[in-house]
């Protein structure tokens, strides 16, 4: 790195925040997805020597930043961007790898995003709400008294999806992020293991579950990512030495139709399936049956279940998620019999007064209305 060029740029760009820039070849982001750095720390990247290396770090930039946020290109020892040039601002978006000579000494200079807007900020916000001087309710939590809050944020983010509510999405997504940096830090406390851990964790998992991306395997499609993904987890299972089963890593707290169609998309995954569709369906038949002969409750509940059971493996068979569509379901039942009530109430009338035709009748308008 030149450093001499460094201390020109900075001069241009004073003041600037010296003590937290972050330092960057621009080529080490030439692989890059996403920036490798907070940004709420400010950036120089230099060498920024070719319009293809420029493009791709405006569009890696533009994961993270605002189009319109501002941005200084640096031409060894000048500003690309000047009032000569009729502006002192350069956005992001407006980049353009043909308007510039980009050379071996071009630098492009990154502003810092306002705080809160790095993992790291929110870690230590995290942190502070149980340092001694932080809150006295979250200071108390332990990992068994936020189980509760944990399960009710990822309803609500589910909620969020099933709604197609991005702006309830950003907010509920951010909800969960709470409670998983939370128990991380409660971890880190008693010395179990750090977010550092977590985050280790998971990444060396992906890279290892996913070869056909990170190395030199090749799958056929999304049936054979699914079936190589099971061999993988298969051989984990065995150095493990734990003698678990392939459906044992199915939580036994999750709805009873996720939990089937997990159990269902496993065992599939291994060949454990139906051949042709028409297998599912004659099923179904089969289990209606079964529960017309049914003799007493007990018979009637595990008929049920079976029946359930095969439905869940027909969506299964359909692509479709079986606990989504039994909500898409609920809600719809709720809306339409909230129009039943609510006109009901117009009449100045109780359901319990009304018969099931009148009803009836209400449930058909809300239908027509899309309700």
């Amino acid at each position: 790195m030149d450093f001499n060029l460094v201390s020109h740029v900075l001069d241009i760009l004073n003041p600037i925040e010296v003590s937290r820039l972050v330092l960057l070849d621009a080529r080490t982001l030439a692989d890059a997805h996403v920036p490798p750095f907070p940004p709420e720390f400010p950036a120089l990247l230099m060498g920024v020597d070719s319009p293809e290396l420029a493009a791709h770090l405006r569009e890696v930039l533009l994961t993270v930043y605002p189009k319109k946020h501002e941005v200084n290109l640096v031409e060894g020892q000048r500003l690309a961007l000047s009032e000569v040039e009729g502006s002192k601002v350069l956005h992001l978006a407006d980049l353009e790898p043909s308007t510039f000579d980009f050379r071996p000494a071009t630098c492009l200079y990154i502003p810092a995003l306002a705080e809160g807007t790095a993992f790291e900020s929110f870690a230590e916000i995290v942190a502070h709400l149980r340092a001694p001087d932080g809150c006295p309710w979250d200071k108390e939590q332990t990992h068994a008294s936020l189980r509760t809050h944990l399960l009710e944020e990822s309803y609500e983010a589910l909620e969020a999806i099933d709604a197609g509510d991005f702006a309830s999405m950003r907010e509920e997504f951010g909800d969960l992020l709470l409670q998983i940096v939370l128990h991380a830090q409660i971890a880190s406390e008693a010395g179990h293991f750090t977010m550092t851990d977590v985050m280790n964790g998971i990444h060396d998992k992906i890279v290892r579950r996913h070869p056909h991306v990170f190395g030199d395997v090749e799958v056929d499609g999304v049936d054979g990512v699914l079936q190589n993904w099971e061999r993988l987890k298969e051989e984990e299972r065995g150095k493990k030495k734990e003698g678990k089963g392939l459906l044992d890593g199915v939580p036994l707290s999750l709805p009873a139709l996720t939990q089937a169609q997990e159990y269902q998309d496993r065992a599939a995954r291994v060949g454990f399936d139906w051949p042709e569709i028409e297998g599912v369906l004659d099923k179904v038949r089969e289990e209606i049956e079964e529960i017309k002969q049914a003799e007493n409750q007990e018979q009637i509940a595990a008929e049920l279940g079976d029946l359930f059971f095969v439905l869940v493996n027909l969506a299964r068979w359909k692509k479709v998620d079986a606990e989504s569509a039994l909500r898409g379901t609920n809600l719809k039942f709720k809306k339409r019999f909230g129009y039943v009530e609510q006109n009901a109430k117009k009449q100045g009338r109780n359901l319990s007064d009304m018969t099931l035709q009148e009803m009836n009748t209400l449930w058909n308008e809300a239908k027509k209305i899309g309700a």
